[in-house]
This record gives structure tokens, C-alpha cells and sequence, in this order.
């Protein structure tokens, strides 16, 4: 029998919902498993011009009318950063299923509430970013799980950029640095689940932080030349102690203008892993290096098979989405979850806390 579409509702028209790695070019690759039926926008306008870009039947300005689609199962929330906490509990409490842009809050029980609503509502809660669901990701996990590269030691996480200021961003991207938002709930957050979510949950989290420029100025696009006064902080560096005397240095900054090391490197006691997104370079997904990789010999591995990402090139972003209705249709716990979303949250917000008193912090939860 053929699976009857989710329905789905997005909220928000902006650039990570328009943009050629954004949800809603990928959502046009599952019409058979995911229906966009609504989008709502406050700027209704903006949410007309892209529903008649891509199709979507129903526009609404508000939230409230969203969530009255008549037979609506599920709303995708990309609204900024400091939105996130409180129009997902509407949508929670409004018994629809729900996928979030990351962070999943900006506080630890704010979340915590979302995920006691989720649970007692019996919705199904998809947090981004969708690293853990890229198959080099997993395949790393497994091969940490399995010893191949003996005990984990350290690790080194880069997942920054220059910040939304050094390109040509199409919107004003003043909110990004203004307190709420920043690099580290923007950008950092990607590392701190990769690392995580390969290694499993930290125990201890100690950070440096602070602005590095009081002013910003927009290098391109239609905000060329505007002056932002940074508020958030802009450069983050944080450690994480996950037991064991393994240690991870993850980054959370709008300073990383260029680079060509990998994106993640985990040292261990007879090996390394190699973690790299798709790069113009060709640079492979995956590699490992082993002592003994032949019989006598040391050297680097690059697995053959498996560790494309055809999926997240076709459905972009919406990745997140096609995960939320195949949890739906199977009844399987989402790998992209609230908890772990919660977790990376907590780290974030100690981190801060961390920087400010120059202490090394416990993290309370799990996943």
C-alpha cells in the first residue's frame, strides 16, 4: 500500500528556506512521501512570492493561521534563532509533528519543556543540524565503536565560516551577531554534534569567548557597506571532556574566512579519522589511518562504498524532513533528536558561562 504524504506546513520564507541547498528545493524531490501543503511568513508578501515559486497552495502571515490548515501534520520551523523555543512549543501544543532549525532553544529548560511536550503529546521532534544522518558520520562512529583506531584521544572539530557579514547575504544579517544568536548557536553547534554524536555524550565543557570586532561591516550583496554592532560574542573555542582523557576543541566563530583542513580529525591511540563535507578538491569523505593497514605496514585508508551522500545532495536540507516522515511511517526514533539537540544546547550555554567565570563545567544531560 502506498504511503500516504506527510503534510507539512513551513514557517519561515527566508534564505534557508528558498536558497539551492535549502528545504524547499529538496522538499520538490519527495512529493511522494512529504506534501507542502502551507507556508507562513510575518513578511506575507515574501511567503506569497515563494509559494508561487514552488507551488505551495496555502499562505499565511502568522503562525496561529498556519497551525489551523485544515489536515496539516507537521510544521518545519526556520525561524531565526531566538523564535525557536516559542513558536515550537505552539507547534507542539498544537499536536503537529515538528522539524526545527538548530538550536533547538536558546536555554537548557526551555527545552527541556519542549521535549516533555513532544513526548506527552506523542509527536514525533526532529532537531537539525543533520549531521549524524551523513553516512561518513555514521561509518566514523561505527569504526570509533569497533576500536579501529584504538582509544580516542583528542579530536579537533572546525565548523565555522566567515560569517554571514563576509559574504553576500541576500537578507540583513544583522541579527546573527546581536546577543541570542551568534556563532557559536549558529555555526558551533554543527561541530558539537559531529563530536558528540560520533564519541558519544561529554561529561565537562570549559571555553574562551569574546568579540573580536565591536563593528562589522557587510562586505557584499544588498547590505553592502551597512555597520553592525556586534553583541553576541563572535569568537568561541571550546574543549570537551568526555572521560577517558579524550578531549575535543570545537569553534563557534565568524573568523574562519578560509581553510583546507579537514573538518573533523579524531586522534586515537593506533589510528586516525578524517571527517570532510563535500569540497571542490575532491578531498574523500572518509579516511583512516591504521598502524598496520597491510601486514608491516603504516598507513592511510580511504573506504570504498557507501560513504557518498547522494541523499543530502538530493534533498538538501530537507533531509531533516524525509527523516521525520520515514520516523512517522516506521514508528522509529528519530536519530536527529530533541535530546541530543538538548545536549549540544547545554554545552553551548556552559561554554559561555565557562569563558565568563574561567571555570571548567559539569553538562547534566544526555541522549
Amino acid at each position: 500500500m502506498a504511503q500516504t504524504p506527510l503534510r507539512i506546513g513551513l514557517l519561515g520564507a527566508g534564505t534557508i528556506a528558498t536558497s539551492n541547498t535549502g528545504y524547499l528545493p529538496g522538499l520538490a524531490e519527495m512529493r511522494d512521501q512529504v506534501a507542502t501543503v502551507a507556508i507562513a511568513d510575518v513578511a506575507v508578501d515574501r511567503a506569497r512570492t515563494v509559494a508561487a515559486r514552488f507551488g505551495i497552495p496555502a499562505v499565511y502571515g502568522s503562525l496561529d493561521e498556519l497551525l489551523h490548515h485544515d489536515g496539516l501534520d507537521a510544521v518545519v520551523n526556520i525561524t531565526p534563532i531566538p523564535f525557536h523555543g516559542d513558536t515550537s512549543r505552539q507547534v507542539l501544543a498544537a499536536g503537529k509533528h515538528l522539524v526545527v532549525e538548530k538550536p533547538i532553544a536558546t536555554t537548557v529548560a526551555e527545552a527541556d519543556e519542549l521535549i516533555d511536550l513532544a513526548r506527552v503529546n506523542g509527536l514525533y521532534y526532529v532537531v537539525a543540524p543533520p549531521n549524524m544522518l551523513q553516512p561518513n558520520r555514521v561509518h566514523a562512529k561505527r569504526l570509533v565503536a569497533a576500536g579501529v583506531i584504538g582509544q580516542p584521544c583528542f579530536a579537533r572539530v572546525r565548523s565555522s565560516h566567515g560569517g554571514p557579514a563576509a559574504g553576500a547575504w541576500p537578507l540583513d544579517p544583522t541579527w546573527f551577531y546581536q546577543e541570542g544568536s551568534g556563532p557559536l548557536l549558529d555555526m558551533g553547534v554543527y561541530g558539537i554534534h559531529d563530536i558528540t554524536g560520533i564519541l558519544g555524550p561529554a561529561k565537562r565543557v570549559v571555553a574562551f569567548s569574546g568579540i573580536t570586532e565591536p563593528v562589522r561591516t557587510v562586505r557584499a550583496g544588498p547590505f553592502a557597506g551597512t555597520k553592525i554592532t556586534v553583541t553576541a560574542d563572535d569568537n568561541t573555542l571550546l574543549m570537551l571532556d568526555f572521560g577517558n582523557a579524550t578531549f575535543a576543541v570545537v569553534d563557534g566563530t565568524f573568523n574562519v574566512n578560509a581553510a583546507k583542513s579537514p573538518q573533523i580529525e579524531i586522534f586515537g591511540r593506533s589510528g586516525t579519522i578524517n571527517l570532510n563535507n563535500q569540497t571542490a578538491d575532491g578531498s574523500p569523505p572518509l579516511e583512516v589511518f591504521r598502524f598496520d593497514a597491510v601486514p608491516g605496514i603504516d598507513g592511510w585508508i580511504t573506504p570504498r562504498g557507501g560513504m557518498g551522500d547522494s541523499e543530502r545532495q538530493r534533498y538538501r536540507r530537507a533531509i531533516l524532513v524525509k527523516h521525520l516522515a520515514d520516523c512517522v511511517a516506521t514508528g522509529t526514533p528519530p536519530v536527529a533528536s530533541a535530546e541530543h539537540a538538548r545536549h549540544a544546547l547545554e554545552i553551548m550555554v556552559k561554554a559561555i558561562e565557562s569563558a565568563r567565570s574561567g571555570q571548567a563545567l559539569d553538562l547534566q544531560t544526555t541522549f
